[in-house]
C-alpha cells in the first residue's frame, strides 16, 4: 500500500492499493507520526483497491481521536467495492463519506 500525506489547509492523506491485515499496520503507524494540526481530516480512497475488518478498525480508532480533539474526518472518493464493505458493515452510517 502507498500513503501520501499532504497539508494544506485540511491533512489529506491518500491510500493506494489494499488496506488489509498486512498493510493496516504501516498506516496505523504511519497516522500515529503524523503531526495532525489542521481541523479537518481528509482520506481519500480514489486508489484504494479493498479494505478489510483490520482497515475498518484502523478508522473507527482514527474517528475516536480525532473527535476527542474536536477534529472532523471525511473519508472522500470511495469506490464500489469499498461502499459495499462500508455498507455492510454499518460505517457508511458511522463515518462522514462524501
Amino acid at each position: 500500500m502507498e500513503i501520501l500525506v499532504s497539508h494544506n489547509e485540511n491533512l489529506v492523506i491518500s491510500l493506494k492499493g489494499r488496506l488489509d491485515t498486512t498493510t493496516s499496520p504501516e498506516l496505523e503507524k504511519r497516522l500515529k507520526e503524523e503531526e495532525m494540526k489542521e481541523n479537518k481530516i481528509i482520506l481519500d480512497f480514489k486508489e484504494l483497491e479493498y479494505i478489510s475488518s483490520a482497515g475498518l478498525r484502523i478508522l473507527l480508532s482514527l474517528k475516536k481521536t480525532l473527535q476527542s480533539q474536536n477534529k472532523e474526518l471525511e473519508i472522500h472518493n470511495i469506490n464500489d467495492v469499498v461502499k459495499e464493505v462500508f455498507n455492510v458493515t454499518g460505517f457508511i452510517n458511522i463515518l462522514n463519506v462524501k
